[in-house]
Order: structure tokens, then C-alpha cells, then sequence
């Protein structure tokens, strides 16, 4: 009876082993509660609750808080679908930060620069991803367009009687209009020669 009695008595005997806890399913329903807890930093307004009930003075939740960084590790990054959580619980580590959450227009602002983020992180990645394309060349001004060349009028034909007629007559007449036709005894008169007659006649007389 003694040494049942110091059994009792004793915890650290051999006999009265400590009972360690141990999750039913291997810790799955505690990954996912803390999964979802870290998820839920991403808002700002969720902070700001937790900030307004004075969850942040808690020092037991500050060290729960610490405890969760282990989300950080690739091997748990992996699960995360809200990346700014992450961003948030290191800033929550932060006691200037946590009181801060604690006014509306803080928590407002945190909000806006989120939205921001959003709006403007994908353009802002693609400018540094994707290269940059090389200054394309000044092109040469194009070369005029020579002139059309001109219209070739087709000579018409000459009939075989016009060609039998000038090869009997041995002469081609001349391209004037008022010219003397060929052959003719006549010559031109010289205008000046008649005028200086004229002068002599009147002096005669």
C-alpha cells in the first residue's frame, strides 16, 4: 500500500508516465485553423478589429503571433493564397505598427496602398521581366518615282501610190505652205533691192 501510495504521490515515477497530446488527425485540423488565421492578416480591416478589441495587448497572442512566422518557410509558403499576409504578420511584429492599426485612417491607408498594389504590381513585373525592344532603325525616305514616259503616237501609214509618185517625180516638195513649187523659173524677190530702185527713180526725176 505504501509504494502505491508514493505512486500517487510521485508523478515522476516510471510507473505514472506523462500524457502527451497528440492531434486525432496528425495535426490537419490545426494546419488548416492556422492556415486560415494567417490568411485573414491580409486584411487590413480584420487588424484593425483585432487591434480595436485589444487582442494586441495580449502577450500571449503577441507570442502566438511570433509562433506563426514559420508560414515564412517555403515548405509552408507554398499553401498561402493571400501573399500579403505574410507582409502583414512581419509588420505585426512591429508593436509602433500594431498600435498604429488601432486608427481608422491607418487602417484605411493600409487598404489604399493594398489597392494600389493590385492595381499596378502586374505592369510594374512585366516591365522588368520582359525585354526591352531594341530602337528600331530610321527608315531612308523612299526614292522618287521616275516620270512616266510619253505616249508613242503611231505614224500612220503611207499608201503605195503617194510612194510610186515621189520616186517618178525624182523631187520632194518642200515642207512650206506658200514656198514656190519645184522647178519653178521664178525667184524671190529681194525687198530691199526694189526699195533702193525706187529711191534712184525718184531723184532722176
Amino acid at each position: 500500500m505504501a509504494s502505491f501510495e508514493e505512486a500517487e504521490n510521485n508523478p515522476e515515477t516510471p510507473s505514472s508516465p506523462k500524457k502527451i497530446y497528440k492531434d486525432p488527425d496528425d495535426g490537419r485540423q490545426r494546419f488548416l485553423l492556422e492556415l486560415e488565421f494567417v490568411q485573414c492578416l491580409a486584411n487590413p480591416t480584420y487588424i484593425h478589429y483585432l487591434a480595436q478589441n485589444r487582442h494586441f495587448e495580449d502577450e500571449a497572442f503577441i507570442g502566438y503571433l511570433k509562433y506563426l512566422l514559420y508560414w515564412q518557410r517555403p515548405e509552408y509558403m507554398k499553401f498561402i493564397m493571400y501573399p500579403h499576409c505574410l507582409y502583414f504578420l512581419e509588420l505585426l511584429q512591429n508593436a509602433n505598427f500594431r498600435n498604429a492599426m488601432a486608427h481608422p485612417s491607418n487602417k484605411e491607408l493600409a487598404h489604399r496602398q493594398q489597392f494600389f498594389f493590385w492595381k499596378n504590381y502586374r505592369n510594374n513585373r512585366l516591365k522588368h521581366i520582359l525585354p526591352r525592344p531594341l530602337p528600331e532603325p530610321a527608315a531612308a525616305p523612299p526614292a522618287p518615282a521616275p516620270p512616266p514616259p510619253l505616249p508613242v503616237q503611231p505614224v500612220p501609214p503611207v499608201p503605195a501610190a503617194t510612194h510610186g509618185m515621189l520616186a517618178a517625180s525624182g523631187a520632194v516638195p518642200s515642207p512650206m505652205p506658200y514656198g514656190m513649187p519645184p522647178g519653178s523659173a521664178f525667184g524671190k524677190s529681194d525687198i530691199r533691192s526694189s526699195g533702193s530702185e525706187r529711191r534712184k527713180r525718184k531723184k532722176e526725176v
